[in-house]
């Protein structure tokens, strides 16, 4: 299966909004495909969680603003927390949703390799002769 870009309806959702500006929403919901895209391309099935998670936190904080008094309340958001942007997190999900962020081993055995013995292992005549007496050996 391929990649299917979210909408603007499905970024609605995934912030939780009522209504949605759908031009500012396709747009960021097409520069976060192209951001993700600096990352894996083409983007594998199951990016599009990713996607929506950056295209949200440019929409929902444009500004990047992070303190803001109305009234008597006030928010404080972490440093960074608005913008289009990739986490770490971002990057690893979709390296992980290619097939290509975890652990891995390497065979350096080539396919032509004999498990046997490349040296007469019975035949010890010689070797006891190199050692003195006490060291294992008669």
């Amino acid at each position: 299966m391929t990649f299917v870009p979210p909408t603007a309806e499905e970024l609605g959702l995934f912030l939780d909004l009522d209504e949605v500006d759908g031009n500012r929403a396709d747009f960021l919901v097409n520069k976060a495909i192209s951001l993700c895209e600096t990352v894996i391309k083409p983007l594998p099935d199951g990016a599009d969680s990713v996607v929506l998670s950056v295209a949200g936190r440019a929409y929902v904080n444009p500004g990047q603003v992070s303190y803001e008094t109305i009234g008597p309340m006030s928010v404080q958001r972490p440093t960074g927390s608005g913008g289009l942007y990739l986490t770490k997190a971002d990057k690893s999900a979709l390296k992980s949703l290619a097939g290509r962020g975890g652990a891995f081993t390497v065979d350096p055995t080539p396919a032509t390799a004999d498990p046997s013995p490349t040296w007469p292992i019975d035949d010890l005549s010689g070797l006891a002769e190199d050692f003195e007496a006490g060291w294992g050996y008669p």
